[in-house]
């Protein structure tokens, strides 16, 4: 799987700033129509909120952006597969397609764990694409992690 628009590329470079202010790495972008529509990293540290999620920062924008709280026609790029309540917002803003890089088999939700999205009670399940950006998502957090130990 190619990622023609160097979307994965963006969010890898979120998941790097991310790292720098002492975040967990992990960056997302949200796109519609071939166009960046918010990009942003973890700020749960920064922001003392546990919500504020790479993938919940950039739907919150998104939706700001384009005043809706549906991004039906939205494609999400993220460094790390979600975990559930990250898979849970993308199923309610309806996102069309999910790309991750990296598996979490700890604390990811949609091919680990819970799979949210193979839920009975899931109402919407975007597409969902794993391994894009993969070495390079696992790497940085990889080298955060054993920055800290």
């Amino acid at each position: 799987m190619v990622d023609t628009g160097g979307f994965m590329e963006r969010a890898l470079r979120e998941a790097r700033a991310a790292a720098t202010r002492g975040e967990v790495p992990v960056g997302a972008v949200l796109v519609r129509d071939g166009a960046v529509i918010a990009a942003a990293g973890n700020r749960t540290r920064e922001r003392a909120d546990p919500t504020a999620h790479a993938e919940i920062e950039v739907i919150r924008a998104a939706a700001e952006v384009l005043g809706s709280e549906r991004l039906t026609e939205a494609d999400l790029y993220v460094t790390l597969e979600p975990c559930a309540m990250c898979a849970a917002a993308i199923s309610f803003a309806r996102i069309r397609r999910l790309y991750y890089g990296a598996e979490d088999p700890k604390g990811g939700a949609v091919d680990h764990g819970p799979r949210f999205y193979h839920q009975p009670t899931c109402h919407h399940a975007p597409e969902v694409y794993s391994g894009l950006g993969e070495v390079d998502a696992a790497r940085i957090l990889k080298d955060f992690f054993a920055a800290r130990r």
